[in-house]
């Protein structure tokens, strides 16, 4: 979730106002807990599905992210993942399914203000049923709780984000029982370059199987008409555990933008 994508850079003109910010702007954007809006549109590859390993998969997640402030002391984030799905040959006589998956969506209460760098957020998360095939998701709700914790200093941001859900609703072919881990490590560079590593880590309690997709991303923010902020990325994911028989296998690829909303950009 077998080749690098190529980052696309756009050349854009910007003042010394807007370009001096770049940095810092990359950095929060490393950070999911800033208060920052942001709208990442990520594509992945992922093949070697199946006992065959001959299926394929795009996903597409839009992945809005809307801070609001509370007080002077409290922070909430908005994170909702939707994902747009093709997908052929998952299992023999699977055919092609294209349409959305189920969304998550979380909800984290933070500090607003970072103590030597650290800075956390609790709170939870949401499993809603908006996929439009059943091979696309589990027809379920479900819910439970979700942490991320995190410090940054010196361009680097090292941190680590967990949920668990469980099914509320729906039958017991689509229950859901599982956890999610997503340690993270990038640094930025004072020029807007962010390399990251990170694993997003899976584990289904009902048929004990791990799916640990490990990505390698490189980022690059530049300046739409000199003022609009958007990070290209690009990069490759390996897949170090996967459900057997089922997969996917192998290499993939991850690729996309993010689109910011900072006060100087509005």
């Amino acid at each position: 979730m077998r080749y690098a994508a190529i980052a696309v850079l756009v050349a854009a003109g910007c003042s010394p106002a807007l370009a001096d910010n770049s940095e810092e702007l990359a950095t929060q954007l490393a950070n999911p807990l800033a208060k920052l809006i942001s709208i990442p549109v990520q594509g992945n590859y992922n093949s070697g599905f199946g006992p065959l390993e001959d299926g394929e998969q795009v996903l597409t997640n839009l992945q809005p992210v809307i801070p609001f402030s509370l007080n002077e002391d409290w922070n909430l984030i908005s994170r909702t993942i939707l994902p747009v799905v093709w997908q052929t040959d998952m299992f023999p006589g699977a055919g092609t399914q294209f349409g959305l998956g189920n969304t998550t969506q979380s909800f984290f209460l933070s500090p607003a203000r970072t103590v030597n760098g650290i800075t956390w957020g609790v709170g939870p998360v949401l499993y809603v049923p908006t996929a439009t095939d059943e091979l696309l998701g589990p027809d379920t709700f479900g819910a439970g709780p979700t942490a991320v914790a995190l410090w940054q200093g010196s361009g680097w941001t090292v941190g680590v984000l967990a949920n668990q859900i469980w099914s509320i609703t729906g039958d017991e072919e689509d229950e859901v029982n599982a956890s999610y881990l997503q340690p993270f490590l990038s640094y930025t560079t004072k020029d807007a370059w962010t390399f990251t590593l990170n694993t997003e880590s899976t584990y289904d309690w009902i048929d004990d199987e791990w799916s640990v997709p490990a990505n390698f991303v490189v980022s690059k923010l530049v300046r739409i008409d000199g003022k609009l902020p958007v990070s290209f990325f690009g990069g490759v994911r390996y897949w170090v555990d996967t459900p057997e028989g089922a997969g996917p296998e192998g290499w993939g690829a991850r690729f996309g933008f993010t689109v910011l909303l900072p006060k100087d950009a509005m």
